[in-house]
């Protein structure tokens, strides 16, 4: 029970975290604001989260290790295995509308989270799906659809965020895939060599 209670009091204050940061900002947020919001001491706080970099850190990581996980699954098929670009554009907006909060923040805040390194990730993310919709041979046509689409995608979660998901997801994925150019070839591409795909996971 006491593991229970402290999980749900992690999980409490992520929330109201994510909630004032939205509203003001995140260095406009102090761990004490966050705590008067739950009527909680702040050494009650600080047992959980050292800093509120380490409590951004606690609502960036899982988005991260989840895109992550959608993008190194299509990287891992065999090279002659074409990419479904629907496909792939679905898990991608299925994974940052779970957390759609902090795509939000991702987007609107990305100062602090690029000092803690999290906008490099948005970056890299962007360049491996570029290179899994387009082909790493794609030209510059190819590669700013590919850009449009991811980034349109992203943005549809903050602009169109009071539309029912299914709805959304149908709309957005559409959209990106026209961007893409449906039935183009960029659209089913040549996968990136294994040996290269392989060296730049671990040049991550």
């Amino acid at each position: 029970m006491p593991r229970a209670r402290s999980t749900e009091t992690r999980d409490r204050i992520q929330a109201a975290a994510l909630e004032l940061f939205a509203a003001h900002g995140i260095r406009e947020t102090s761990l004490r604001q966050i705590a008067e919001r739950l009527g909680i001491t702040k050494p009650a706080l600080y047992y959980h989260f050292a800093s509120r970099e380490d409590l951004l850190r606690s609502l960036v990581q899982p988005l991260v290790d989840e895109i992550d996980a959608v993008i190194a699954a299509d990287e891992a098929r065999s090279a002659d295995e074409p990419v479904d670009a629907r496909e792939l554009l679905t898990r991608y907006f299925d994974v940052s509308y779970e957390h759609r909060a902090v795509t939000a923040l991702l987007l609107r805040d990305i100062a602090p989270l690029g000092e803690l390194g999290f906008l490099q990730n948005v970056v890299n993310w962007r360049r491996r799906l570029t290179t899994l919709l387009v082909g790493p041979d794609a030209g510059v046509a190819d590669r700013a659809r590919a850009i449009v689409a991811l980034g349109g995608l992203g943005d549809c979660l903050v602009l169109l965020a009071d539309v029912p998901v299914d709805e959304l997801r149908t709309a957005a994925v559409d959209a990106a895939c026209a961007a893409l150019g449906d039935g183009s070839p960029a659209a089913t591409p040549r996968r990136p060599d294994p040996v290269d795909g392989a060296d730049h996971r671990r040049s991550e």
